[in-house]
C-alpha cells in the first residue's frame, strides 16, 4: 500500500497507539460539589456563546474574561461583574490561583498560545477547533495535555449529538462489514474562488491577493493583539470580523481545517483512526497567501487491531465522490460515506441510512453501547468536577486536528507525502516541513 517498511509501520502504530493512551484515563477532579472557577480567552461570536452555554451549567463561576475587541469584553464584563478583565491573555495567566479550567474561543492561529499555559499551569481546558493552527502545535498540545492529567475537550459539538453515536455503534459492531473506504464531503467553499463563484456561493468576500490598502483598525481592536504568533500585516478589512480570516492561511487553512474537525471527527471515531501513513492531495494551483475553495485529499490508514486497512478520501466545495456524481448515493449536500465488504452507511450530522436501502429493510440496528452526552459543553464540567471522560479529550483531537492538517499541508508541497509520525516528517518530502510548523512573532512563543 505504501513504501513505508515494516519497521516503520510498527513504530508509526505504537507512536499512534501511545498518543491514545490517555483517552480513557481518568483525570485530576476538582470536586463535584465545589464552584468550577473559569477564565474565558475569546468572548466574542462563537466565544461568547460558550460563555452562555458553559455558565448555565451549576456551580460555574466565572473570575476572568479576556477578549482583544473592547466591545466583545465589556460586554462579558457587564454580564460578570465580579470577573476580572483582560485584553492581552498572557496577562491572565500572571494570576491563576483562583482558576480551575480554561476556554478558549480565539482564531486558530492564536488557540495553542493560549491554550498551553492553561495546561503547563494544571488547568482544565475546552479549546474551540481546530484544536491548533498547525502540525507541530497539535503534537505539543497533545502531549502538554497528557503530562497535565487534566480535563480537555475540542469543541466539536456535533461529538456530543446522538447521530454521529449510532453511526459509530454500525460501524464498530460490523453492520456493513469490514470498511475499507470513506468518502467525506462538504459544500463550503470558503477559500480562493472567482468572483461568479463568491457571489453563487454565498461567500462572505472576494479577494485573490494579498490587499495592499492599509486601513485604520475599528478603536475598540488591538489589532496587533490580534495578529498574536502570526508575521504583522496591516488591518484590512480582508481578514476582519470573522470568519473572514478563515481562508487565509497566516490565520487559518480554509474550509479543511475547520470542517475537517466535524466532518472527518465520525470516521476517525468510527474506524479507530490514528496517524495516516500516506497523504495525496488535489486540486488548484497552491496559491502563497489563500486556501483553496475546492480540493480533495485521500488519507491512506494501515490497520488498526481488527480493523483492515482503509482509505479515507476527503472532497471539499465543488468535488464530490464518483458515487455521489453517478447518482449512486442519495445526493446530500454534505455527508460521510462509509463502504463496507456487506453495504454502506452514509451519515451527516443529524442522521444516517443504511444501503442499499432494501437490503437493510429488516435490519435490527445494535443495542446502544455508547452512552449518550449530557451535552458537549455539560460534558467537560463534569469531567472536571468529577474526573469523568470526554468526549474529544486532546489525547483524540490533537491526532484528529494532525491529520486534518496533513491535508492541507499535502496540497501546498503538491505531493504525496510518506508521513513518520513519530518523528513528525514526511520523509519522502523535506519541502512540506515549512507546512508543518513556523516560527512565532517577537514576543510569542510556545517553548
Amino acid at each position: 500500500m505504501t513504501n513505508l517498511n515494516r519497521r516503520d509501520l510498527l513504530k508509526q502504530t505504537a507512536f499512534a497507539s501511545a498518543l491514545y493512551l490517555t483517552a480513557s484515563s481518568p483525570v485530576r477532579a476538582h470536586s463535584a460539589n465545589s464552584k468550577l472557577n473559569l477564565a474565558f480567552i475569546g468572548v466574542g461570536g462563537r466565544g461568547n456563546a460558550n460563555l452562555r452555554t458553559i455558565t448555565a451549567e451549576s456551580d460555574v463561576e466565572v473570575v476572568a474574561v479576556c477578549d482583544v475587541n473592547q466591545h466583545s469584553l465589556e460586554r462579558a464584563a457587564k454580564t460578570h461583574a465580579n470577573a476580572r478583565s483582560y485584553v492581552d491573555f498572557r496577562e491572565l495567566y500572571n494570576k491563576t490561583d483562583d482558576i480551575d479550567g480554561v476556554v478558549v474561543s480565539t482564531p486558530e492561529h492564536i488557540h495553542a498560545y493560549a491554550t498551553l499555559p492553561a495546561l503547563k499551569a494544571g488547568k482544565h481546558v475546552y479549546c474551540e477547533k481546530p484544536l491548533t493552527w498547525n502540525v507541530e502545535e497539535s503534537r505539543i498540545i497533545t502531549e502538554a495535555a497528557a503530562k497535565a492529567d487534566v480535563a480537555t475537550q475540542m469543541g466539536t459539538q456535533i461529538h456530543g449529538m446522538p447521530n454521529y453515536r449510532r453511526v459509530v455503534e454500525l460501524i464498530q459492531s460490523n453492520a456493513i462489514g469490514p470498511v475499507r473506504e470513506v468518502h467525506v464531503w462538504v459544500s463550503r467553499a470558503w477559500g480562493l474562488q472567482s468572483a461568479e463563484d463568491a457571489k453563487k456561493n454565498g461567500d462572505i468576500v472576494h479577494v485573490t491577493e494579498r490587499p495592499t490598502e492599509k486601513m485604520t483598525p475599528p478603536p475598540e481592536l488591538n489589532w496587533d493583539l490580534w495578529l498574536g504568533p502570526a508575521p504583522y500585516r496591516p488591518f484590512n478589512t480582508a481578514y476582519f470580523p470573522g470568519p473572514k480570516w478563515y481562508r487565509w492561511w497566516d490565520f487559518g487553512n480554509g474550509t479543511m481545517s475547520d470542517l475537517g474537525s466535524h466532518w472527518n471527527d465520525l470516521p476517525f471515531w468510527a474506524l479507530k483512526l490514528d496517524a495516516p501513513l500516506t497523504i495525496e492531495a488535489f486540486g488548484p494551483e497552491p496559491h502563497p497567501e489563500i486556501a483553496p475553495a475546492s480540493m480533495s485529499a485521500v488519507y491512506e490508514y494501515g490497520s488498526r487491531g481488527e480493523m483492515p486497512a482503509c482509505t479515507v478520501h476527503w472532497h471539499q466545495g465543488a468535488n464530490k465522490p464518483e458515487i455521489w456524481k453517478a447518482g449512486g448515493i442519495p445526493q446530500w449536500g454534505n455527508g460521510v460515506l462509509f463502504i463496507g465488504d456487506d453495504g454502506m452507511v452514509l451519515s451527516d450530522y443529524g442522521k444516517h441510512i443504511l444501503l442499499p436501502e432494501d437490503k437493510f429493510q429488516n435490519f435490527e440496528p445494535p443495542k446502544p453501547f455508547i452512552p449518550d452526552s449530557p451535552g458537549h459543553h455539560a460534558e467537560w464540567v463534569q469531567a472536571c468536577k468529577t474526573g469523568s471522560e470526554t468526549g474529544s479529550p486532546f489525547s483524540y483531537a490533537g491526532p484528529l486536528t494532525e491529520a486534518n492538517h496533513l491535508g492541507n499541508v499535502a496540497f501546498r508541497a503538491g505531493k504525496k507525502l510518506e508521513w513518520d509520525a513519530a518523528n513528525m516528517k514526511a520523509t519522502n518530502c523535506p519541502e512540506a516541513d515549512q507546512f508543518l510548523k513556523r516560527t512565532p512573532r517577537e514576543g510569542w512563543s510556545l517553548s
